[in-house]
C-alpha cells in the first residue's frame, strides 16, 4: 500500500509538469485565408498563377509557394533544398504600409517542365503581429536583378537567378 501512495504524487507531479509545459508553449495562430493566389511573371520560368499558403505556428511564420504555370525550364534540374527563394510582400499594420520578406532554401527535387514548389519560407525581414496583413508586392514588368517581388536562385546542379514580379495583388490578403 505504501508503494501506491508514493506513485500517486509522482503521477500527479508528472501531469502538472506536462500541463505547465503546454501552458507555456507558444500557441499556433490562425492565418486567414490559409491560401491565396496571385499572378507572377518569372521570365523564362513562365508566368501565371501561384498559390501562397501561409502558416503561423506561434514560433514561426511561413509561406509556401506552388505553381503549375511557373516551371523549371526544359533541360534544367534542381536538387532537393538547392533553391534559395526570397518573397517580398507588402505589409499593412494599423494603416501603415511597409515590406516584409520570407526566405528559405526548401524545395523538392525538380526538373525541366515541373511545376515549382518552394518553401515553406520563413519570415526573415520585418515583423508580423496579430491583425497585420500581407499581400503581393506588385511591380511593373519585366522582372530584373533590381525589380523583383519573388527571387528564385537555383544552385545545384543548374545555376540560375530568376527574378519574378507579382503582376496583381493576391486573391485575398493574408491576415496574421
Amino acid at each position: 500500500m505504501s508503494s501506491n501512495r508514493r506513485r500517486v504524487p509522482l503521477v500527479l507531479t508528472a501531469a502538472c509538469a506536462v500541463a505547465g509545459a503546454l501552458a507555456l508553449a507558444p500557441a499556433a495562430h490562425a492565418v486567414a485565408p490559409l491560401a491565396a493566389t496571385a499572378t507572377y511573371d518569372c521570365g523564362t520560368w513562365g508566368s501565371g498563377q501561384a498559390t501562397l499558403t501561409a502558416a503561423d505556428s506561434g514560433t514561426a511564420k511561413t509561406i509556401k509557394i506552388t505553381s503549375s504555370a511557373i516551371t523549371m525550364p526544359t533541360g534544367t534540374t534542381a536538387d532537393p533544398n538547392s533553391i534559395t527563394t526570397t518573397l517580398k510582400l507588402t505589409k499593412t499594420s494599423g494603416g501603415v504600409t511597409s515590406e516584409v520578406q520570407f526566405s528559405g532554401k526548401t524545395n523538392p527535387g525538380m526538373s525541366g517542365g515541373n511545376p515549382i514548389t518552394l518553401g515553406p519560407l520563413k519570415l526573415t525581414s520585418g515583423t508580423l503581429a496579430a491583425g497585420d496583413s500581407t499581400n503581393s508586392k506588385v511591380l511593373s514588368s519585366p522582372p530584373s536583378a533590381t525589380n523583383w517581388s519573388l527571387q528564385i536562385v537555383a544552385s545545384s546542379p543548374t545555376s540560375a537567378t530568376v527574378p519574378c514580379v507579382a503582376t496583381v495583388t493576391q486573391s485575398a490578403p493574408h491576415v496574421w
